[in-house]
């Protein structure tokens, strides 16, 4: 029997939207880490057999043991011989396919719960789900939030331990009808060749929500009985922003259990993928800030037979040229992420190049090699971007008519603010690259508020605004070393745990390199920083060397290879087992 509530929760009042058009693209390059380990004290985090020990005295990115459950070892081993049976796959694939089959699209500008009839799509969904995981919904209690968010909490023995928070989100990007056809199976379908399901949301992200469901439903059929309480929360609109779903979501927990209430938080992100002939997790522990920063201009109108030197839109193409003739400076410092990524590659990489491995190992004292990885790698955009604030020109809007004067004109720019970065550094870089342009032009320019320049005479105006009255700082970054990271170590011995046995591995082996990592665009963590200072964006997606073959989330063709989401499957079990036995 469901035990089912409804709570509207208003927006967390610290809690900050953001516009999230944002594309996930776990590739090769942009999968990476955003920490090494470097000359830090290991400290025990819970009774397991590995995983509290260094693995590794590499300087550059020590590693942890795999970490595998002492109390629950027979329950581990059983559920590890069931997850390898046919029987146990057959449903697995049918609790994927029948998710992706229920379309669960979110739509930019839709309106709030209640008003917009596009949120009734999850309804299906929730009875499906409903359907597929009898013993979740027997066993969990579920508050809906803002109606469609799902508040699932599983109540442990011990009520002195944080709990376990696993997120991710219902809905899909949609899928527009003039991209049908190119779909090697229908989108909707959710057809399984022997190798692959096919389907929008089969990747992003509704792997990630059934896979934990799975782990919950085998493991309630297995007897286990939690310490640590365990808490799901899923949201609905997390490709549009998460304004109506984890933002009510995060409210409702910090109403419930208060701030920094959670051991760790487990969302969708990076998976692993083999980089220089070597297996390498990056959970991410870090997220780029956001804004979209509207460039409006306004002139006098009037009859193009009778043109001025330039019109609105005109002025605005000068201003647009300006902007991508100056763009954030992009260099390598020891504070980078990138910087620490390389260390991890430059320690453990088979298959590293000699000159990029030296160049590391050179930076770590000296400047001259923080400038040779520059010149080895910056002519790779994916690169890159992690290191500075990108600007992309996104958006474009002016004129009505043909034969008049254009009296208002604007576009949008897509800010990802680097982790070294602010807001506010963004929107002054802005403000001073388009100040000479608005003067060139006898404009008054107006930015974020403040009055830049008034002219005598002026000719039109310039306006700097936020774009959709959305902003956000760069995450604050999950402690990785020290004292304060035996939530990584866990997560991270977990992930060899998990890897070593889908493949049936020695229990010591260490084939698996973990690294904190970055995800490129937002997630609902956002959310959630107030909930846990250690928030990860991880799913153990495998990608393996196949990444985006045929086609990926966000894109025609999504799919997911069941073998590796049998493997999110292990990973979540592992993850639950792990985190009841730990000492967080």
């Amino acid at each position: 029997m469901t035990k089912e509530k409804d709570a509207q929760a208003p927006f967390a009042e610290n809690a900050k939207p953001q516009r999230s058009r944002s594309r996930y693209l776990y590739t090769l390059l942009l999968l990476v880490p955003v920490h090494a380990w470097v000359n830090h004290q290991w400290t025990p985090f819970g009774a397991h057999r590995g995983g509290n020990k260094c693995a590794s005295s590499n300087s550059l990115c020590a590693q942890v043991d795999a970490l595998y459950p002492t109390k629950n070892t027979g329950l581990w081993d059983e559920v590890g011989d069931i997850v390898g049976t046919e029987t146990f796959k057959s449903k697995a694939i049918e609790w994927l396919a029948g998710a992706v089959r229920v379309p669960t699209e979110s739509y930019d500008g839709m309106d709030p719960v209640g008003v917009d009839p596009r949120w009734d799509a999850f309804g299906p969904f929730h009875d499906y789900l409903l359907g597929a995981f009898p013993q979740v919904h027997a066993t969990l209690q579920l508050e809906k939030v803002n109606t469609w968010g799902l508040l699932y909490e599983w109540t442990g023995s011990d009520a002195s331990l944080k709990p376990l928070l696993l997120a991710g989100h219902q809905d899909v990007v949609p899928v527009h009808p003039n991209t049908v056809s190119e779909w090697v199976h229908p989108p909707y379908s959710g057809y399984y060749d022997g190798e692959l399901i096919w389907g929008r949301g089969s990747s992003d992200d509704k792997s990630g929500v059934i896979g934990i469901l799975s782990a919950l439903e085998t493991l309630i059929l297995k007897g286990f009985q939690p310490t640590r309480s365990i808490v799901l929360a899923f949201g609905f609109d997390e490709e549009i922003s998460g304004t109506h779903g984890a933002a009510f979501l995060a409210s409702r927990l910090l109403e419930k259990y208060g701030q920094n209430a959670f051991a760790l938080v487990v969302d969708e992100g990076g998976g692993f993928t083999e980089v220089y002939g070597t297996p390498v997790a990056t959970p991410g522990t870090a997220e780029k800030g956001y804004i979209d920063i509207k460039v409006a201009v306004a002139a006098p109108g009037g009859h193009s037979s009778v043109p001025p030197a330039h019109t609105s839109i005109g002025i605005l193409s000068s201003l647009l040229v300006a902007i991508e003739a100056n763009p954030y400076e992009l260099k390598l410092t020891r504070e980078d992420i990138l910087y620490e990524t390389l260390q991890c590659y430059a320690a453990h990489g088979k298959t590293v190049p000699p000159e990029l491995r030296k160049a590391v190992k050179k930076a770590a004292h000296s400047d001259k090699g923080l400038r040779a990885i520059e010149d080895i790698l910056f002519t790779e955009l994916a690169y890159a971007s992690l290191v500075k604030t990108t600007q992309a020109i996104d958006l474009i809007d002016g004129g009505v008519k043909t034969n008049a004067l254009p009296e208002q004109a604007a576009a949008v720019v897509n800010h990802r603010i680097s982790t070294r970065s602010s807001v506010k550094e963004t929107q002054d870089h802005i403000t001073t690259t388009l100040a000479p342009v608005a003067a060139s032009f006898s404009l008054n320019f107006t930015a974020f508020g403040d009055v830049i320049a008034s002219v005598p005479n002026a000719k039109g105006t310039l306006d700097l605004s936020p774009a959709f009255s959305h902003s956000l700082e760069p995450a604050p970054r999950t402690p990785t070393a020290g004292e304060d990271a035996d939530a990584y170590r866990l997560l991270s011995g977990t992930i060899k745990a998990a890897f070593n046995a889908h493949r049936g591995y020695d229990v010591d082996t260490q084939e698996i390199v973990v690294s904190p990592g970055m995800p490129t665009g937002n997630t609902d963590t956002k959310y959630y920083w107030g909930l846990s200072p250690n928030i990860f964006r991880y799913n153990h997606k495998n990608s393996g060397n196949k990444v985006n073959r045929l086609g990926g989330a966000h894109t025609t063709n999504e799919n997911i290879e069941v073998d590796a989401f049998l493997e999110m499957i292990r990973f979540f079990v592992a993850l639950v087992l792990n985190a009841d036995e730990s000492e967080l």
